[in-house]
């Protein structure tokens, strides 16, 4: 990892000598998932704890499979537990026992189906899905005939876009992009010509600002919709309905972090995010083409009434 310029070292070490008596040597392992704000965000709070004088390992792990390496403690924390993309599997970990919710971000968190402007000209009927499946034939491509395409997230992201085509009866095919970096390749290439293109999508990242649009309107979440097929208009399919759309960002700890970093937690229950923040991160990487290392410096430098009162209030 590329050193903290000499500002931001500065600013860190005047704190050191209170906080990093008590912590053990043992590295905190910070998970790196693939998408720009979870990296980014997890240098920021790394680079604040090697501030401290601390260890600090990153390793890269499933987004899914995480709550449970958390959960035994083979990771140390998550910085982006996603209601919509990680509730389930975070709320399996806490059921079993291992993991803590440390606090939630001040930002809100949605992810679904999404659309740029101009796919709403052409589609005037939106943002109402039942007007969005009357107007599959615009969204067809070779890959998918004469159904619509709608292009999900990673495989490994579960965005469970096909279940929900097949509870509601949509006249689409999904076909999932291969990293995030496609996803806003397609909506780039979409934009040139002004072809109408609906994909997933979520906030907070950087893509609301650079191409504004509007989320999907699906059916109300319900909680137990994705499981209970009573739930939703569908009696016998779950995942009938749309997602959050005012989701939670939570932050989530191995249960004996405190007890071994006590004030690296003493820190991280104080973390806490903005939308604007966030996509701000992922904009240093997206945009901008910062490693995100270089990334997390440049937004610790930028924003130190940010991150210097947790520090110091820990």
């Amino acid at each position: 990892m590329r050193k903290l310029t000499t500002a931001l070292a500065t600013s860190l070490v005047a704190f050191a000598p209170a906080v990093a008596v008590a912590d053990s040597e043992d590295p905190i392992i910070i998970p790196i998932h693939n998408w720009s704000s979870q990296i980014v965000m997890s240098n920021v709070v790394g680079q604040i704890f090697e501030g401290m004088g601390l260890n600090v390992e990153y390793v890269t792990t499933d987004s899914q499979a995480v709550y449970e390496s958390i959960r035994l403690g083979d990771v140390t924390l998550e910085l982006e537990v996603w209601e919509g993309a990680f509730g389930a599997s975070f709320d399996a970990a806490m059921e079993a026992g291992g993991i803590v919710e440390v606090t939630a971000h001040d930002a809100v968190t949605r992810e679904d189906w999404w659309y740029p402007s101009w796919t709403a000209e052409a589609c005037p009927g939106l943002p109402d899905w039942e007007a969005l499946n009357a107007c599959s034939a615009l969204f067809t491509t070779a890959e998918t005939g004469e159904q619509g395409r709608y292009l999900d997230g990673p495989v490994d992201w579960l965005k469970h876009g096909q279940e929900r085509v097949e509870a509601l009866g949509m006249d689409f095919v999904v076909v999932n992009a291969g990293s995030a970096a496609a996803l806003w390749a397609e909506i780039a290439a979409a934009e040139a010509d002004q072809t109408p293109i609906v994909l997933f999508n979520w906030t907070p990242n950087f893509a609301e600002a650079v191409w504004p649009g509007a989320f999907v309107e699906f059916p109300v979440w319900e909680d137990g919709c994705d499981e209970d097929p009573s739930l939703g208009p569908n009696p016998d399919m779950a995942y009938d309905c749309g997602n959050p759309a005012d989701g939670y960002l939570k932050i989530a700890a191995w249960e004996g972090m405190e007890e071994n970093w006590p004030d690296a937690y003493a820190v991280l229950e104080q973390v806490s995010f903005t939308n604007a923040q966030i996509a701000e991160m992922a904009r240093l990487v997206d945009i901008e083409e910062y490693e995100p290392d270089e990334a997390a410096e440049i937004w610790l430098e930028a924003n130190t009434a940010v991150w210097e009162p947790w520090v110091n209030g820990s």
